[in-house]
């Protein structure tokens, strides 16, 4: 059982940048993977972005190349996502993501075991 926190989201203005946190506690040796999904109001989840536990493989959605960043802290069991240049089309909720076995799709919602509560990010035109 892996239990995930999310933390940094809140209301910035377009263009801003935020440093989201996602931290794992419990049967953290289980977990091969994290990632990023995203879910706005009336819209279905969608995958933002991933980084293997063990050697750090990366992947992002196209729509968040070049802006954003995950990185991993394997000594805190903590993943970041940071984003730049925010759009109003970035705001969701954003939800934090473990994958306890090696993923063969990073995109599906299925290939993650464990989920986090979530934290809003709201950007403002």
């Amino acid at each position: 059982q892996v239990q995930l926190v999310e933390s940094g989201g809140g209301l910035v203005q377009a263009g801003g940048s935020l440093r989201l946190s996602c931290t794992a506690s419990g049967r953290t040796f289980g977990v091969y993977a994290m990632g990023w999904f995203r879910q706005a109001p009336g819209k279905e989840r969608e995958f933002v972005a991933a980084i293997s536990w063990s050697d750090g493989t990366i992947v992002y959605r196209d729509s968040v190349k070049g802006r954003s960043t995950i990185s991993r802290d394997n000594a805190k069991n903590t993943v970041y996502l940071q984003m730049n240049s925010l759009k109003p089309e970035d705001t969701a909720v954003y939800y934090c993501a473990a994958a306890s076995a090696r993923p063969w799709n990073w995109y599906r919602q299925a290939t993650y075991d464990y989920w986090g509560q979530g934290t809003q990010v709201t950007v403002s035109s």
